[in-house]
């Protein structure tokens, strides 16, 4: 099928997904927010990666692959979200994961379920994972495979067009409610969903201010790959690119990437307690941290959407 944008899209998720306010945290934060519930978009245990998988199953359908090729980290939800969705269309996938073999547990667990098959680098460098991907799909090939090699997180301009779509569906849901948000905030990780609201905005002139928190990596690095991106996505659907500057907050990140946070683990308990809606740990709790900090000092202008974008195998690790 083609999407709104004049792209080949297959149907993975249940969309539109929630507009909510929450008003018990809007009342504990001092500012309005409102959710952006795209942890139920159907696929699995639901998440942002949805979105950006119907358009590179489209994509890697219409070159005639039958073998998907990604990874990440053991408990990446994107990789997981792969494996499921290859699986509805009848494709194989390959894992790549960075680091040594693990018990698989949590997203882990859920992929080898689906079928996927998982090799490990041998390295924890997180880098090893696009050498690996890309040895697997050479050696696929030379079998006689057709390889379909995504990068962590889906993060280019065919996935971020999930975002894009996202732009409009949202704009659609603001009309119907009367909502004029002044910001949207989110967590930026590998940088994709980041970019397609990016792309959005700089199409739709929606009037809000996308802020990302980063996840992953510093906060100058994240941009430059949320502009690229966008950039790419742009250039696919022919509508005009983002001039300003992304907006990437530092300084949530925590320990480590993949780690929980003091302050993110504050925050989801405050979600929690307030609107029954829980946030993964390592994503959406910590770019909370960081819109409940703004909150604090005003530089969060309300009213705020926030995209809760799942994550919820990491809850139980």
């Amino acid at each position: 099928m083609t999407g709104l944008l004049g792209v080949p899209r297959v149907r993975l998720g249940t969309f539109p997904t929630p507009l909510v306010a929450a008003p018990r945290l809007s009342a504990a934060a001092g500012v309005e927010i409102w959710f952006k519930r795209d942890d139920l978009t159907g696929l699995g245990l639901g998440g942002n990666k949805v979105r950006g998988l119907e358009y590179l199953l489209a994509d890697a359908r219409g070159r005639g692959c039958d073998v998907l090729v990604t990874g990440g980290a053991p408990q990446s939800n994107w990789a997981m979200l792969a494996a499921l969705a290859g699986r509805t269309r009848g494709m194989d996938t390959v894992l790549v994961h960075f680091g040594h073999p693990v018990e698989p547990v949590g997203n882990l667990a859920l992929a080898v379920s689906a079928g996927a098959q998982v090799r490990f680098t041998g390295d924890d460098d997180r880098g090893s994972v696009d050498r690996g991907v890309a040895a697997v799909a050479a050696e696929l090939a030379a079998a006689g495979r057709t390889p379909y090699a995504m990068g962590r997180g889906g993060a280019t301009g065919v996935g971020a067009l999930g975002y894009v779509a996202a732009g409009l569906e949202l704009a659609g849901q603001l009309q119907d409610t009367g909502l004029a948000p002044a910001q949207l905030w989110l967590a930026t990780g590998s940088c994709g969903t980041h970019a397609g609201l990016r792309a959005a905005q700089a199409w739709l002139r929606p009037g809000y201010d996308v802020v990302g928190v980063t996840v992953s990596r510093p906060a100058a690095e994240a941009a430059q790959r949320v502009d690229r991106i966008a950039a790419e996505a742009s250039d696919l659907i022919g509508t005009p690119r983002a001039s300003a500057p992304p907006v990437v907050v530092d300084g949530f990140l925590g320990p480590a990437k993949g780690a929980r946070s003091p302050e993110g683990e504050a925050a989801a308990a405050l979600v929690a307690r307030t609107e029954g809606v829980f946030l993964d740990p390592v994503f959406a709790a910590k770019a909370m941290a960081g819109l409940l900090a703004a909150a604090r000092d005003g530089t969060a202008v309300g009213p705020v959407v926030f995209l809760v974008s799942g994550g919820a195998p990491t809850l139980f690790l």
